[in-house]
């Protein structure tokens, strides 16, 4: 069952979207595997200490994107093969790339500097 203990909400953005995204990456990395169950709204809510709508709204909207089941009475279950995990990673990385184009460009970066300091950071990382 998928656990929330590593989630650390924080003052980036709306908690159900915080929640939204914490899914949507573990999905990604592919540590949420297809048919994984979800606790309940009510344990989420608990653990996280915030409002159960909160929950609830978060989990609709993986409902709407088809990223989970949910069935009266029963556990939520995430529904996501390799088309839903490749568009899901796509998504997320396209979010975070056009955040940080949109930062370089306001301090006039160019495309070029943007690249070398990408590799850059990239090879150190490998090095790490």
């Amino acid at each position: 069952m998928l656990t929330f203990d590593r989630l650390v909400l924080d003052e980036s953005g709306p908690i159900y979207l915080q929640i939204l995204r914490y899914v949507k990456q573990g999905i990604a990395a592919g540590t949420i595997a297809n048919g994984e169950e979800l606790p309940s709204r009510r344990v989420v809510s608990a653990l996280l200490g915030v409002n159960p709508n909160t929950v609830q709204k978060a989990y609709r909207m993986l409902e709407e994107e088809g990223l989970i089941q949910s069935h009266t009475g029963a556990k939520s279950c995430v529904v996501a093969d390799e088309a839903a995990r490749s568009r899901v990673r796509t998504q997320l990385l396209g979010q975070d790339a056009r955040a940080m184009i949109s930062a370089m460009k306001q301090m006039g970066v160019t495309r070029e500097e943007a690249l070398a300091l990408l590799d850059s950071l990239w090879k150190e990382d490998d090095a790490t």
